[in-house]
């Protein structure tokens, strides 16, 4: 062993889940701090410049910037389209009539198609009466949805939800303002919305 050299010293930070891309898949993490140190006799003493703070995959060991954090983990996809849709459909509900056969009906059947086909009327009537400042509620599962669509899925979605304000008659004001919301959480243009809650709109009147 060398009497005198520089090594790198690092301390963990943190813990959490992340997609490894070399993986591929979700693997649990340690988050890292360090410098360099210049060491006699394996000692370090001298601190010289600061490493950039990273995150390693615990399994491959792999490094990546703390910027992968951003990117949702595949547990997080899978949980984010369910409920985002049931943070709009109640939202939708709640804006206009809840007790709505039709409505409920076509709301259910959202759920079921974003990956929740055992989602009935009970387990509705239980999420409406949950919601009781639905315009709060519904941003964190619309904004980690938005995060994993792309033009024009935000689009889609929005008229999905705008048929279940549909589903017993024209939009109200306020189902009208529940759209702009979802729409403005979806990371859409007021333009953009307009023209999505227009054009479904008129094709449920065509029929």
């Amino acid at each position: 062993m060398s009497l005198i050299g520089v090594r790198f010293c690092f301390k963990t930070t943190g813990h959490g889940t992340l997609h490894c891309h070399r993986c591929g898949g979700d693997r649990p993490y340690r988050r890292l701090v360090g410098r360099r140190w210049i060491h006699v006799l394996g000692i370090p003493l001298i601190p010289l410049d600061r490493v950039v703070e990273h995150v390693q995959c615990r399994i491959c060991r792999t490094r990546y910037r703390t910027e992968v954090l951003r990117l949702p983990t595949l547990a997080a996809m899978e949980a984010a389209l369910p409920a985002g849709s049931l943070a709009a459909v109640t939202t939708m509900l709640l804006a206009g009539d809840p007790t709505s056969s039709q409505a409920r009906g076509r709301a259910i059947d959202m759920v079921h198609e974003a990956g929740l086909p055992g989602y009935d009327d009970t387990d509705l009537t239980s999420d409406l009466a949950a919601a009781a400042d639905p315009a709060a509620a519904v941003a964190a599962p619309i904004c980690a949805l938005a995060r994993q669509l792309v033009d024009p899925a935000p689009e889609w979605f929005l008229a999905d939800v705008v048929r279940v304000g549909l589903a017993d008659g024209p939009l109200s004001d306020d189902e009208r303002d529940a759209a702009r919301l979802i729409a403005a959480h979806l990371g859409m243009t007021a333009e953009q919305a307009q023209g999505v809650i227009l054009l479904t709109e008129e094709a449920a009147s065509a029929g």
